[in-house]
């Protein structure tokens, strides 16, 4: 049974300290799924399988998965996994997944206006998220689970968006980042023009008054929904590159509740609904 300083589990190491897994997973090419459920999906997803990491009691249940890995697989005792991940791994098994190649703004913009993946049935109009420099990890994952429940059709990450296949983001969306396409704009400045000559109308999502209600907007036609940083929202640049600023509509008394706007993770959710709900 290897223990916490087997080199064949560098790939799981300090799995907590977020500048040390950016360099380590840039530099292997790799990402860290995490639980069975995740794991499997992540494997359905077509993600090839470096190695897997996990404690006697899951050998069973993730048998399946395990058959063929042979020397891939590393069996330990709760408290070495402990020491080599830096927290406690409740869900008990950890997998080192070996990351794909992401597709190009443009490939992906096409293939959702195409409605590709909905094969089989009339393709909609594309229904897309647009994040603008999000930087919590968790968030990211909360936004790519209420995409993939709510029918938005791809994701588009400005290039200092936390990473989708980081494990926090990973382990939030519950595995919804192997299901719903995405892609890294390499320009944040002129990115947009690209997102609009593929045929997108860009929606600004802010919380300013004169901005178009969700519930009243003309959705005939595609549409990339943008939303920005935690704190601050759209960048002045970004605003001013909308086709359309749209809000959520708000009981009149929420001001007086001391409340003008909704967290980035709530947002996504309300405006992800009204986006594709009318498509169903």
């Amino acid at each position: 049974m290897p223990d916490a300083s087997d080199p064949r589990l560098a790939d799981y190491t300090g799995l907590r300290d977020v500048e040390l897994r950016k360099s380590l997973e840039a530099e292997h090419g790799l990402f860290i799924a995490e639980g069975e459920k995740v794991i499997r999906r992540a494997v359905a997803a077509g993600y090839p399988v470096r190695s897997v990491l996990l404690t006697r009691r899951w050998l069973g249940s993730l048998a399946d998965v395990l058959d063929g890995l042979g020397d891939r697989v590393h069996v330990v005792d709760d408290d070495v996994m402990e020491e080599i991940a830096g927290f406690p791994v409740h869900r008990g098994a950890l997998a080192s997944m070996e990351r794909r190649e992401l597709p190009s703004v443009g490939d992906l913009l096409h293939g959702a206006l195409r409605g590709e993946r909905t094969a089989g049935t009339p393709a909609d109009p594309g229904r897309i998220l647009i994040l603008e420099d999000l930087v919590d990890h968790g968030n990211v994952g909360a936004i790519f689970r209420c995409a993939a429940a709510l029918g938005i059709d791809a994701v588009v990450l400005s290039p200092r968006c936390a990473d989708p296949l980081y494990r926090r983001s990973v382990k939030v969306s519950m595995g919804a980042v192997f299901s719903v396409p995405y892609a890294r704009m390499a320009d944040w400045y002129g990115g947009l023009a690209e997102i609009r000559a593929a045929g997108y109308r860009l929606l600004a999502l802010t919380p300013a008054s004169h901005a178009t209600p969700l519930n009243r907007l003309d959705l005939r036609s595609a549409c990339a929904l943008m939303l920005g940083t935690e704190g601050d929202g759209l960048s002045s640049r970004w605003l001013h590159e909308a086709d359309e600023a749209v809000r959520i509509g708000m009981d009149p008394r929420a001001t007086a509740r001391g409340v003008d706007s909704l967290n980035v993770v709530a947002a996504a959710s309300i405006a992800c609904y009204e986006l594709a709900a009318r498509d169903w």
